[in-house]
């Protein structure tokens, strides 16, 4: 998630292209680019705090790039089937393995995939693509991608705006510590722990 080497590069895009670069960027890192977009995510959020970007432009660039993104990631599997699928990840350099593995993952788990593959690399790349070779209705589709890219872009956004770059060296520091894993588990917990409690509280005011 953050690669130290790519933040100063980030930050000269963000800065000579504003949000229309955020918008960019973040949809060509869905589609499947090897960008670290949860950075970008976060620095965006930061930039805005430091009132270097405006909010709403900043934050629609930052939703929609990711609606936007896994969006069309489901129109190419829907329309052009396995085969150019397979030809294309192979030039991202995504293998046939890792396509098989979520499409497995699908098979068992159905759309749900689209709601949690924004946390995992390789994975968030491969589920719109797979959905749309599986030719699963667009409604379906929608409604757990567009969560989750809710859900997944507002969460680093929200937290790189509200605690600025302490978040960024926090997260930089267990990166360096601990690795990837560590940071999507503690991400995935916190979204569990408040999904429960919002379930609940639902609950009781039915």
């Amino acid at each position: 998630m953050i690669m130290s080497d790519f933040t100063t590069s980030l930050l000269h895009l963000i800065h000579s292209y504003g949000s229309i670069g955020v918008f960019g960027l973040v949809i060509l890192g869905i589609i499947g680019l090897p960008l670290p977009i949860e950075t970008l995510l976060l620095l965006t959020g930061i930039l805005v705090k430091s009132n270097q970007l405006f909010l709403l432009p900043a934050w629609l660039a930052a939703t929609l790039g990711t609606l936007v993104g896994i969006s069309i990631s489901y129109l190419i599997g829907r329309t052009a089937g396995h085969f150019t699928v397979y030809k294309l990840c192979s030039k991202l350099g995504i293998s046939k393995e890792h396509i098989e593995y979520v499409q497995s993952v699908f098979n068992r788990i159905g759309a749900w995939i689209l709601l949690i593959a924004y946390f995992i690399p390789i994975v968030r790349h491969l589920s719109g693509l797979v959905a749309g070779t599986t030719q699963l209705p667009y409604k379906t589709f929608a409604l757990f991608a567009y969560s989750g890219a809710f859900i997944w872009s507002n969460l680093f956004f929200w937290i790189g705006f509200l605690y600025g770059m302490q978040a960024f060296h926090f997260l930089l520091f267990l990166y360096q510590q601990y690795g990837i894993w560590i940071i999507y588990g503690m991400i995935l917990l916190i979204v569990v722990v408040l999904g429960i409690k919002f379930s609940r509280l639902y609950a009781r005011n039915v």
